[in-house]
């Protein structure tokens, strides 16, 4: 069996791959759903609008029942916990699959959406424990770099399946893989029980920590401003770039690879300099935006600025979630589950101001705006967490035994 924690070679244990490609899928379920919407609402017989619901559950589920779930198997062992977060998983794709009803899917969607809640939250600190202090951010950034890819492979193939074989195609799909990847996790994650003194009063404690606030703040924020113009880039392309609509697609795929470059370089960066690395992406991915204004009358500057701000902005958050995890010290779990729940909500709250600026007299550049002004308010909470990290100590929970105090990420030395 692979080592449980990383090694002097500076490799990761191939239990972090093994997370990986389940992000990959549950990221996949979550953004698939957009391209098959026409076809899932035919065939439920409700509108597009209604069926977007599908959408808006999945979102809910994981911003509420992420945190709701990793409370409710704090007690649980992270390996079985795993295993049954992918079982569920793979066991609402099929009753979606064989459903000919609306509420059916939907309630499927939720169900769905607490199974990947409990799985990114155990699966972030069972990555950063495994990767050891030395590799912990970048056993985050190859996590969230399967969330990535699905965005770039996943969701392209998906909705391009879906369009020929029906949207219960992928949904099978996604259910024999998310089944095969249950059991590579029971093969490859280590048979340790959770420590004892984890309690739920021990998580609650954690919170009162002001530095994971800031953390989560960012992380909140970097989301909302990219995302935000990520949203409704679409237009913006076809009616101001004047880039055909048959090539957006290719547009997405580069803030894709620009994102999933964004959040390696992350990984690399963030365990030696995390503070010099989320404040200089931030101010980037806001000058970025910033200049999406003005350029975005050109194609070729279009996309050389979408891709851009995906690189700049997604090499933020694996360095966040890292730190984050390590401000819990030994109350991990619900710590991650609020990271991505704080993803979810930038989000929403990115794409329901900017949606709100497009209508707006601001038009076709209200989202990149808004994206720039959230990108720039990250800088706040960052700038407080590297004047208020000095000094400062954080632990790593350990899975076999209790970590050694290792230096504070935010208190790393620049000359590293």
């Amino acid at each position: 069996m692979p080592p449980a924690s990383g090694t002097a070679t500076g490799k990761l244990p191939f239990v972090v791959w093994v997370l990986a490609a389940g992000t990959f899928l549950m990221g996949t379920t979550e953004f698939v759903i957009a391209g098959l919407l026409p076809e899932m609402a035919a065939d439920l017989n409700v509108s597009v609008s209604h069926a977007g619901l599908l959408i808006t559950a999945f979102a809910v589920g994981m911003i509420v029942g992420g945190p709701a779930m990793a409370m409710a198997i704090l007690r649980l062992p992270q390996r079985h916990t795993l295993i049954g977060a992918l079982a569920v998983f793979a066991l609402g794709h099929a009753a979606a699959a064989l459903s000919t009803s609306f509420t059916v899917v939907l309630t499927a969607r939720v169900v769905t959406a607490l199974a990947t809640g409990a799985f990114w939250a155990v699966g972030f600190v069972i990555a950063t424990t495994t990767a050891g202090p030395a590799g912990a951010t970048r056993a985050v950034g190859v996590m969230m770099g399967g969330l990535t890819l699905a965005n770039v492979i996943g969701v392209p193939i998906g909705s391009f399946v879906g369009h020929y074989t029906g949207w219960r195609g992928p949904f099978w799909a996604l259910a024999v893989l998310a089944a095969l990847a249950a059991a590579f996790v029971g093969r490859f994650i280590p048979r340790t029980e959770q420590r004892a003194e984890v309690s739920v009063r021990a998580e609650v404690r954690a919170l009162k920590q002001g530095r994971l606030w800031l953390a989560l703040g960012a992380a909140v924020l970097i989301m909302g401003g990219v995302l935000a113009t990520h949203t409704y880039i679409t237009p913006l392309l076809t009616d101001r770039a004047g880039i055909p609509a048959g090539a957006v697609p290719l547009v997405l795929i580069a803030f894709g690879i620009g994102a999933l470059g964004g959040t390696a370089i992350g990984g690399r960066l963030g365990d030696r300099r995390p503070m010099v690395t989320t404040i200089t992406a931030s101010a980037a991915t806001a000058l970025i935006l910033l200049a999406l204004i003005p350029a975005s009358s050109s194609p070729v500057a279009a996309v050389v600025l979408v891709f851009g701000m995906a690189a700049a902005g997604f090499t933020v958050n694996p360095v966040v979630t890292s730190l984050a995890v390590r401000f819990a010290g030994d109350a991990p779990t619900l710590t991650s589950a609020l990271t991505t729940s704080g993803y979810n909500t930038g989000i929403a709250a990115g794409s329901l101001v900017a949606g709100r600026a497009l209508d707006s007299s601001l038009g076709l550049t209200g989202p990149a705006l808004v994206g720039a002004v959230f990108a720039a308010l990250t800088l706040l909470p960052l700038i407080a967490l590297a004047l208020s990290g000095t000094g400062h100590r954080t632990r790593i929970v350990a899975q076999r035994a209790a970590a050694a105090p290792v230096r504070d990420d935010a208190s790393t030395p620049a000359h590293h």
